[in-house]
């Protein structure tokens, strides 16, 4: 016995050795998140908290929710330069995928839902072709390149994801913070660059292998589940998962009718979840959740409350007696990860009160506190029913703060200074009943012998998944309210049920006679005004001598050429368009203005990237107009903020799409910053519910560009429009002007495929079934069919000829042989990077369609020098709402309209045209890059 006693002690000798060594060790942290405006307020509390017990590593990004890839992950780099932390890993995107029968490959990015993840044979098919150095234009590329939309990863539909608004109020403002990002977040060193961007995957393995880690979930949890279901080696480094998400108990307080009004009708009053945009037919689901239902579900079926180990000691215990078999003492068995969930049910109960926002408003001592306080300002004053302080509420920082008050107190009952607690158990509903019925919604069940991962056939995940937010399934007959709960963190009992920490409710400020009437805002106030782990600057006091400048041309008396309008959607191809055009001299064209296309091959926040290069340029007179973001046909008619994806979801959301597009393939930071971008500065003017600070800075619409374009043209004068994307901005111009042929000449458009044969096939990779169409047409059909059945004179500039100058080498040659000049650089470097992309990786095998995006440009400069061959053929588009056939360009000589249909030009001479401009001196740039500007600012001499 004596010798049991000695040994025993030892034991708890050396467990309280452990446990004080563990608890002398911070917290160490990964953060998964959207990149939403209130994510990065949780993001920045972190930051400044004590280091010795919080340590934020990591940073995972969230692509298929609230922001673009591409532009969260520059302003997720741009914050952690400004608060110092360049040492955080941030992980983004991926591209591998799922097979079949649920295997999931190295990678995964997360850009879709795990339900829509798929890989076919298309993909292995291609990787044969590339393994075999088989040239792409062979047979075995050609019949790859069209079966490989079903391949690539990183396509998909928007089962989910459109719920969450694209342009103002959704992704366009949080992909650009409302216009702040570029005017206050300085820029460092890191940028996305294409493969070599570390993966989301890739980061949390890395930062998990390295031991215990705390995981926080603030947007949708795709990134999460892919990572527990193929790294269970390593969830036993998990040491707890905090998410924020779902409503359990919840009831929606927006949207609730005054006391005796009948006139009105009550929106989200009482729901559980908070989708303000799909409540009508799912009042069930919050936004995180909903993101991603079966990726939710995953997380929370990880969870083993056996141990309860919420704390560092306990878990030390635990791990040590497992370890050495001394269960025999404490009989512990530890297989899961602890999670707490803060859902609707606190965060409802923590709206922006005025008081606070007055208190915020006093009270902004460092950059972090600026940011996130004009953050939340613009939020206020671009509300899009003007209800801000009833319907805004303290989501994902709050989530930060109840975590971080719980790892102190480590409790097992969750205590903390700013949220009541209470264990329940839930479930994320997957699917609805009836289950087992397959009705073609349930790509897990549907056509499938086994279903995919294994899963149950008449289990909760084998019911009808909602497939949009329009879906007539979740509208019941005879109810008001939807009937659809995907998404829905539900309360139950029973063998689906998991014992769960809940966040319920915002504990009140312990000084009653404050203002501020929740614990938290105090903390979050001190926190962020803190001297300590402060930003060091903003963008424009990191420079001494930073001025802004803008560059606008003075051309005297000269005589202005043509007067032309370009109408573009961001792709690489057209923003080399873009410099040509204005190298063309401007006695042969006058760029009158910019119109942006959303719905092509980039996000409408990169909009900004043509404010940059007209400011390299020095061309800052030139209007910019920003387009619809979404198709013509595709808006949902009750809510036209949302919309199907049908068309758009043919381009890739990862490499060689618009992550790249968004970037400029990681080019578009190096060049100078433009004080010009997109803002959402808003107007009463323009039907907004109050004033911004400066109401007259606000982004205009295409429309509006033109129409002032238009009446600012002499009598008798007209104008040409180039077009070298989707033609939604042309054809919401012709739905919306009479007589539009007195005002404009010429219509040149760069799209269109003439098909002479089966095996003349256009460049839509990713839609299999479509073997024709050309992407342009495809994108928005509607709007191209109205284009081609208008009055104007149209152009087409179809993909036959553009594929005649598609050349990399070619164009690389010229360019070496030319001046350098900066723009003829910049060129070079772009198309350099493209085609070493598309020789390395087969994502980008596409790259030679945006050589042919160049071409429209360069024929409406010197189209005569090229010796054009044009025929006039009856052509349209179809547009029938068949995916395999819509955007296909036929010839009809029934039903067509005469166009005339450009066959082929003289190549050698265009390659000597496009190189021989850009290495002009005259109208060359008047600043070269951003770095430039930077010695500029940094120089005692250059402020003048």
């Amino acid at each position: 016995m004596r010798i049991q006693r000695v040994l025993l002690s030892l034991v708890v000798i050396g467990l309280l050795s452990l446990v004080r060594e563990i608890e002398a060790k911070p917290a160490r942290i990964l953060l998964d998140t959207d990149v939403d405006t209130d994510d990065f307020f949780a993001l920045l509390y972190l930051l400044k908290l004590n280091r010795s017990e919080i340590d934020l590593k990591a940073i995972t990004i969230s692509t298929n929710a609230w922001a673009d890839a591409g532009h969260a992950v520059n302003q997720v780099y741009d914050m952690l330069y400004m608060m110092d932390r360049d040492d955080i890993l941030v992980g983004v995107g991926g591209e591998g995928g799922i097979s079949s029968d649920g295997t999931i490959f190295r990678n995964v990015g997360g850009y879709l839902p795990i339900i829509e993840q798929v890989i076919t044979n298309s993909y292995i098919m291609l990787n044969k072709c590339h393994e075999c150095n088989i040239d792409t234009s062979g047979f075995c590329g050609l019949k790859t390149l069209v079966l490989i939309g079903q391949g690539m990863s990183t396509f998909g539909d928007c089962r989910y994801r459109q719920a969450v608004p694209i342009g103002l109020g959704g992704r366009l403002d949080i992909d650009t913070n409302y216009g702040l990002r570029r005017s206050f977040l300085p820029q460092g060193k890191r940028k996305y660059t294409p493969l070599r961007q570390p993966t989301t995957q890739q980061v949390m393995i890395e930062t998990i292998s390295k031991g215990p880690t705390t995981l926080f979930v603030i947007g949708s949890h795709t990134n999460i589940a892919i990572f527990l279901m193929s790294n269970p080696d390593l969830k036993k480094n998990i040491e707890h998962i905090y998410v924020m998400g779902g409503g359990v108990r919840s009831k929606n307080p927006t949207g609730c009718c005054p006391k005796n009004d009948t006139s009105c009708t009550p929106k989200q009053c009482g729901d559980h979840g908070n989708m303000f945009t799909g409540y009508t037919s799912n009042p069930y689901a919050e936004f995180n959740i909903f993101g991603d239902p079966f990726a939710a579900y995953q997380v929370r079926t990880s969870v083993s409350d056996a141990c309860n180990l919420n704390s560092v000691v306990i878990m030390a215990i635990c791990q040590l007696i497992l370890k050495n078999s001394y269960s025999i003492y404490l009989q512990v068995i530890h297989s899961g990860i602890p999670v707490t969930l803060v859902p609707l049910d606190a965060t409802n109960t923590i709206p922006i009160t005025e008081q606070f926002f007055e208190a915020f408003e006093d009270n902004q001592n460092t950059y972090e506190a600026q940011y996130i306080f004009r953050s939340l300002k613009m939020a206020r004053d671009t509300w899009f029913d003007g209800q801000f302080y009833t319907s805004y509420f303290m989501w994902d920082s709050f989530t930060s703060g109840v975590a971080a008050s719980i790892m102190r107190n480590s409790k097992a009952d969750g205590e903390n200074e700013f949220a009541e607690m209470e264990y329940m158990n839930i479930t994320v509903v997957t699917s609805n009943e009836p289950y087992g019925v397959s009705d073609g919604s349930n790509p897990f069940f549907s056509g499938r012998t086994i279903p995919k991962f294994n899963l149950q056939k008449d289990g909760v995940h084998s019911g009808h998944v909602q497939e949009g937010i329009r879906d007539p399934f979740c509208f019941a007959k005879n109810n008001k309210t939807g009937q659809c709960q995907d998404g829905y963190t539900k309360e139950v009992t029973g063998p689906d049920a998991v014992r769960v920490l809940v966040a319920t409710k915002a504990k009140p400020n312990q000084h009653s006679n404050s203002l501020l009437d929740r614990e938290y805002f105090i903390s979050f106030l001190d926190v962020l005004n803190l001297p300590q782990n402060a930003g060091r600057f903003n963008f424009t006091t990191e420079f001494p001598y930073y001025k802004e400048v803008l560059y606008k041309p003075d051309f005297g008396m000269q005589k202005l050429g043509k007067s032309v309008v370009f109408d573009m959607d961001m792709s690489a191809g057209d923003f080399i368009s873009l410099i040509y055009l204005l190298k063309v001299p401007v006695e042969v064209i006058n760029l009158k203005g910019i119109l942006v296309s959303g719905t092509g091959w980039a996000n409408a926040a990169t909009i900004d990237i043509v404010y940059d290069i007209l400011h390299m340029m020095g061309r800052d007179d030139i209007p910019v107009g920003r387009g619809e973001v979404i198709a013509l046909g595709q808006p949902n008619p009750s809510f036209t903020a949302v919309g199907d994806c049908k068309y758009i979801k043919a381009i890739p959301h990862g490499g060689g799409g618009l992550l790249d597009s968004d970037t400029l393939y990681g080019f578009a930071r190096d060049l100078p910053r433009s004080p010009r971008g997109h803002t959402a500065e808003n107007s009463v003017k323009y039907g907004a519910p109050r004033d911004t600070d400066h109401p007259e800075l606000r982004q205009p619409l295409a429309l509006e560009v033109w129409q002032s374009i238009s009446k600012s043209l002499a009598p008798g004068s007209k104008v040409t429009i180039l077009t070298s994307g989707p033609l939604t901005n042309l054809a919401q111009i012709i739905q919306s002007e009479k007589n539009l042929s007195s005002v404009v000449e010429n219509v040149y458009v760069v799209g269109g495929h003439i098909s002479y044969s089966e095996k003349d096939l256009g460049n839509l990779f990713s839609v299999s079934s479509n073997k024709f169409a050309e992407f342009n047409m495809f994108l928005d059909p509607i709007a191209a069919k109205i284009v081609l059945e208008s009055e104007l004179n149209v152009t087409l500039i179809p993909l036959n000829v553009q594929r005649q100058v598609s050349s990399f080498p070619e164009i690389l040659k010229r360019l070496q042989l030319k001046r350098k000049t900066p723009e003829a650089v910049f060129t070079y470097r772009l198309l350099s990077r493209l085609y070493r992309l598309q020789q390395k990786h087969h994502r980008y095998h596409h790259m030679d369609t945006f050589l042919g995006e160049i071409l429209g440009s360069v024929i409406l400069a010197s189209d005569q020098h090229l010796n054009p061959t044009l025929q006039v053929l009856p052509v349209k588009v179809s547009a029938t709402g068949d995916i395999s056939k819509d955007g296909q360009t036929i010839i009809d000589e029934v039903h067509g309209k005469s166009v005339k249909v450009i066959e082929s030009i003289d190549t050698r001479k265009y390659f000597a045209e496009l190189a021989s401009l850009l290495g002009e001196k005259k109208q060359t740039a008047v600043i070269a890059s951003y770095n430039q500007q930077k010695k500029l600012w940094s120089t005692p001499a250059n402020h003048a």
